[in-house]
């Protein structure tokens, strides 16, 4: 799953740094499936240390999306900034925004164990 970089933000960026508000914009219009899961991880936080999105991805595509976000430094890290929290990833489908407050606390580190990653599979998720 590759971003769809318009010509002016790639001349941009041939040319120095690109701002996150610019990335950004690429970042939603090419993967608009995986902002929609982050903005709901980061709707379903409210004033709680964290929220998350559980729904599993209607298609290869999404889930390529998602996977895509998650996995790329500069993409994950711009969200992280853009929505300000940390975010986690357990599987296929399974994104939690944390309020950077938390990082420290019971919350994030049981969502990023060994033990909460164990806990979170099933023959179902076999192959995401």
């Amino acid at each position: 799953m590759s971003l769809d970089v318009p010509a002016p933000v790639l001349r941009a960026a041939e040319n120095g740094p690109v701002d996150d508000e610019t990335f950004l914009d690429v970042v939603r219009t090419s993967l608009p499936y995986a902002w929609s899961v982050v903005e709901a991880a980061v709707a379903d936080r409210g004033d709680k240390p964290f929220g998350e999105h559980e729904v599993p991805p209607p298609s290869e595509q999404e889930r390529g999306q998602l996977l895509r976000a998650l996995a790329s430094n500069a993409i994950r890290g711009a969200l992280e900034r853009h929505f300000g929290v940390v975010l986690a990833f357990q599987n296929c489908h399974r994104v939690a925004a944390f309020s950077p407050a938390a990082v420290d606390g019971p919350e994030f580190h049981a969502f990023t164990s060994v033990r909460g990653q164990l806990l979170n599979q099933s023959p179902e998720l076999r192959d995401c």
